[in-house]
């Protein structure tokens, strides 16, 4: 079983810079993708940004692209998503999710933290 928390969500301005952290508990995850999705209110839940463990296979929805940045410290089991530039769309409720072989969809993800709000107003 792997436990996930996440944390660092708030009330930003539009413009403004959020870091979200996720740390990981639980059996041996080394080989598990660590996973970063939102949802909005009435909308789907869609993925943001993706990270392996060793730094590798990041990727970025397009609509964060450039803007969020993830990353992950092994030592602490703690994987974060640097948010700057934000904007009133990225409103919603981000999620870190765990999944081995995980790419962007959500049913490769086996794990998922409560998730946490952010809120960023106009």
């Amino acid at each position: 079983q792997v436990q996930l928390v996440e944390s660092g969500g708030g009330l930003v301005q539009a413009g403004g810079s959020l870091r979200l952290s996720c740390a990981a508990s639980g059996r041996t995850f080394s080989s598990y993708i660590m996973g970063w999705f939102r949802q909005a209110p009435g909308k789907a839940r869609e993925f943001v940004a993706r990270i392996a463990w060793n730094g590798g296979n990041i990727y970025y929805a397009n609509s964060v692209k450039g803007r969020f940045t993830i990353s992950g410290d092994n030592a602490k089991k703690t994987v974060y998503l640097q948010m700057n530039s934000l904007k009133s769309e990225d409103t919603a409720v981000y999620y870190c999710a765990a999944g081995r072989g995980a790419r962007i969809i959500l049913h490769e993800y086996d794990y998922w933290g409560q998730g946490t709000q952010v809120t960023v107003s106009s």
